[in-house]
């Protein structure tokens, strides 16, 4: 079966697709620096099937019903797609490439389709339209595809690096039992310990971070808990990793539902950026309080004032404050503190003022479903 061809330019755009395709891949190549690496097919990929589908586009053979309407965008959007995904695969490629190679494309098909006469309106509309939508299905999916490959060497990462930590965990826990509380090895040995597991915790922040960044959502499993007996878990953990430099103020239990887990991150990530930041050597306060609609939960230290334009950027990941530029860490910990917060149907704020100290209040409510 012959392809329909009654309309000039779409006549002209089947004579001429392998002349298309030659001077695009000229052009891609000298513009295009991750094109330099590819060879011609690789290169070109799914495009002559894009001029396929444009030409018959552009014809005034096929009967335009909305089923054929609705095939036609079908296969543009796949073939877009496969696109898309092909450049997400090569590491050389970004989105702003991407797009510009169509940019060139359309370039090349206005001026070898216009040599012998102007496009009429209807066909350049066709043209800048297909384009234009070939433009949005392709950096979609390759959008979507870099986030699977970074979501897969993400977990990848974290399972290679967790199973030398926890073999070295382990042995440094066997140690540990040898010496007694108040001999120097013991000491040294638990801090070795308390060293791994925020080794461990840092890498759990970045593969979090990595699927909050592609979209997707922390899986939190909610428990009745005490909320005081939770906090005093964490705060006797911390007293021991920076020598006793937390208090807790409560009343008493405190009853909710919550991710344990996840709820200790939050404290902890808070807690230990205020012994970073904070003035050493003085306590930090965590107290805990309740009313019949709300819990909160304050982590309080003295120090420099956090100024009110590094407050604007405290909780975006990999953002540091100027003055916490020299501290280590991925920066993602106060992003984690805000997202799992939020995951608990809570808030954070943060107070700061001369002389006054910089507070976090985490806010949840008193009974979460």
């Amino acid at each position: 079966m012959s392809n329909p061809v009654s309309n000039p330019a779409s006549e002209r755009l089947r004579q001429n697709a392998k002349r298309i395709m030659q001077l695009w891949e000229e052009w891609a190549r000298k513009e295009i620096s991750a094109s330099m690496h590819q060879e011609s097919l690789v290169l070109q990929d799914s495009l002559p099937q894009y001029l396929s589908h444009l030409g018959n586009a552009l014809s005034t053979d096929i009967e335009r019903t909305s089923a054929r309407t609705e095939a036609d965008k079908a296969e543009s959007d796949r073939i877009s797609k496969q696109h898309g995904r092909e450049r997400a695969g090569y590491a050389d490629y970004s989105m702003t490439q991407l797009i510009f190679e169509y940019h060139i494309l359309r370039k090349v098909i206005f001026q070898i389709l216009e040599e012998e006469a102007p496009l009429d309106v209807r066909e350049r509309d066709i043209i800048i339209g297909s384009i234009e939508q070939a433009v949005n299905d392709a950096a979609t999916q390759f959008s979507q595809t870099l986030s699977e490959i970074q979501e897969l060497f993400m977990v990848t990462l974290t399972h290679d690096l967790r199973n030398p930590i926890n073999v070295v965990k382990m042995g440094t826990q066997l140690i540990l039992r040898r010496f007694e509380r108040g001999d120097t090895h013991f000491d040294v040995t638990a801090r070795m310990i308390s060293a791994i597991d925020r080794l461990d915790s840092m890498i759990q922040n970045l593969l979090d971070a990595s699927r909050l960044k592609a979209g997707q959502s922390l899986k939190l499993t909610f428990e009745v808990c005490d909320l005081e007996q939770l906090l005093q878990e964490v705060v006797e953990d911390l007293n021991f990793a920076y020598t006793n430099r937390f208090v807790v103020v409560s009343n008493g239990a405190v009853m909710t539902r919550c991710s344990r887990k996840e709820l200790r991150r939050v404290i902890e990530n808070i807690a230990t950026n205020a012994v970073k930041y904070g003035a050493p050597n003085t306590p930090i306060i965590l107290t805990l309080q309740q009313t019949e609609t709300e819990i909160s939960l304050t982590i309080h230290n003295e120090g420099t004032p956090i100024t009110t334009e590094a407050q604007s950027i405290l909780f975006q990941q990999f953002r540091r404050t100027i003055s916490a530029e020299d501290q280590t860490g991925w920066g993602l910990g106060l992003f984690l503190a805000k997202s799992l917060t939020e995951a608990h149907q809570g808030t954070i704020e943060v107070e700061s003022a001369e002389g006054m100290g910089t507070s976090f209040i985490v806010k949840l409510p008193a009974v979460l479903p």
